[in-house]
């Protein structure tokens, strides 16, 4: 916002803050947070599980929300106050802390905007993410693994909620794949655009003569179905096969033949579960996987043939979408928003939200010109 007087960019932030605002709903979010709330304090809430978790998970998030936009309308108020104080004393230092806060709170308000973009159908569901490791022999499946690691750390950072279905690992290093899910509201919105190819470039440490090394890793994200949800699984066509649980090298983490693995023989798409001890809290994990994928695809369907209709081209699932190289120089870069970082160190530890935010901004003009 360099080159725009402090006033007309104070005057700008509260115009964008007000328009949040309005897209957010904060009066429909108070009424949730009392209806929430309610709900929490009845004991019997606590009979199911399940329904108590996600009623106390979607009242941390709103609550968190609404004191973010709080929050954001506080700071504007107070960096005004400090721009009258340095010019009613013509302190210099005070104004220096003025646009440094300035700078900030611009920068705040553009993250939150950016949950204003998330309108799509499904966007606020919570993501079930499936990474599996592509071509590149064991650098894909040790790759692979540093993305299941990347994506867990920024859920852990955001303070999200994590459960791992299913790991298959690799033989010599690494995994051939993996199934979780992000616990969040709108998690879906906040992650479907990391659905694509990711391409490592590093000196391969599995490579004696310490060789470049390209190799690739797909992500999948799909939205977690919820009861609204109509997906019709026929059980004849079904195959359901159930194995021993195992960890890294072969290590037996469970002494029963627990873990399920279901087919959809007309679409061939493969679950698993083994993240539980009980066989059947497996099978219904691995059908509400199933189901998800399901519902993706049958929404994807639907876009091709609409734009088909329209004479339309339609991008293909799983393209290359960013590039991170560790060799010769270090740099990730996104091949769609062109968002770059010197620093994957900090990428591959979670540090994501700068290639998020760009491509939620880049999915909504995609939508809006393609409307």
């Amino acid at each position: 916002m360099a080159g725009i007087d402090a006033k007309d960019q104070l005057r700008e932030l509260g115009s964008t803050l007000e328009g949040i605002e309005q897209v957010l709903d904060l009066p429909a979010m108070h009424r949730d947070i009392a209806e929430l709330r309610e709900q929490s304090a009845d004991p019997e809430l606590w009979s199911d599980q399940e329904r108590a978790q996600a009623v106390t998970r979607r009242l941390s998030y709103l609550e968190s929300e609404v004191g973010r936009v709080e929050s954001l309308r506080q700071r504007l108020e107070d960096v005004t106050t400090l721009y009258e104080m340095a010019d009613e004393m013509d302190d210099a230092d005070t104004r220096v802390e003025a646009d440094t806060e300035l700078e900030n709170l611009h920068k705040s308000v553009q993250q939150l905007e950016v949950r204003t973009l998330m309108r799509g159908e499904y966007d606020a569901r919570e993501a079930l993410v499936t990474i599996n490791a592509q071509a590149g022999g064991v650098d894909a499946a040790d790759w692979a693994l540093q993305l299941q690691r990347m994506y867990l750390r920024w859920a852990e950072r955001h303070g999200y909620p994590t459960e791992v279905y299913e790991t298959s690992y690799a033989e010599e290093a690494g995994i051939k794949s993996t199934t979780f899910s992000v616990k969040a509201p709108y998690a879906y919105g906040t992650l479907r655009g990391e659905h694509g190819t990711h391409r490592l470039v590093r000196i391969s440490p599995f490579d004696s003569q310490a060789r470049r090394q390209t190799s690739f890793a797909g992500l999948d994200v799909v939205p977690v179905v919820e009861q609204s949800d109509h997906v019709e699984i026929d059980e004849s066509e079904l195959r359901v096969d159930v194995y021993r649980s195992s960890g890294p090298g072969g290590q037996g983490v469970n002494t029963t033949d627990s873990a399920v693995r279901i087919t959809h023989l007309p679409s061939g798409i493969v679950v698993s579960c083994q993240n539980e001890r009980s066989q059947l809290q497996n099978k219904a994990s691995a059908m509400n996987v199933l189901q998800a994928k399901l519902l993706e695809r049958k929404r994807q369907e639907e876009k091709e043939a609409m734009s088909a209709l329209r004479g339309e081209g339609t991008s293909s699932w799983g393209t290359q979408i960013r590039n991170y190289v560790l060799h010769p120089y270090q740099i990730v870069k996104d091949l769609r928003t062109g968002v770059e970082v010197g620093n994957p160190s900090s990428v591959l530890d979670g540090d994501l939200d700068e290639f998020i935010e760009a491509e939620i901004r880049w999915m909504r003009q995609q939508e809006q010109e393609n409307a």
